[in-house]
């Protein structure tokens, strides 16, 4: 069996950011975090807005094909979580939501995360049937 891992980046970004990055990706505020992501051909999606999406096309197609739903329907309608999430964003790199480790996106986005603008974490997710699912934190990106 061989130890293949996944990996995820994620950032979470000021409340001022998150709403412009939400509204308008292409909104001035966000251009240095836009052109470095644009460099390594990827995105960013709000984690709260992925949930809503899963959990709309659960119930749009029947919730007892989503294993996740009843705590992402849960997470999203919690105030505390859905503000949490709102400021969330998964890096998609390729089209891709998880990859083989990425570190060049990664060491950018920690040199622009000293201005303060958002904290960026490293996140390693198991193969499914080689490790248990999940997904744990390794690293700050932070210097």
């Amino acid at each position: 069996m061989s130890k293949h891992w996944e990996y995820q980046l994620r950032i979470d970004l000021r409340d001022d950011l998150a709403e412009a990055a939400r509204r308008d990706p292409n909104d001035p505020a966000i251009k240095p975090l836009a052109d470095i992501l644009t460099k390594h051909h990827a995105r960013m999606k709000c984690q709260f807005d992925a949930f809503a999406d899963y959990v709309a096309e659960a119930e749009k197609r029947g919730a007892k094909d989503y294993p996740l739903y009843t705590w992402t329907k849960s997470t999203i309608e919690n105030p505390e979580k859905k503000a949490k999430y709102l400021k969330s964003f998964t890096l998609y790199i390729d089209g891709n939501e998880v990859y083989a480790k990425r570190l060049g996106v990664g060491v950018r986005l920690a040199a622009f995360s000293r201005q303060r603008a958002y904290h960026a974490t490293l996140q390693v997710r198991h193969k499914p049937g080689e490790q248990p699912a999940g997904t744990s934190e390794v690293s700050e990106l932070r210097e």
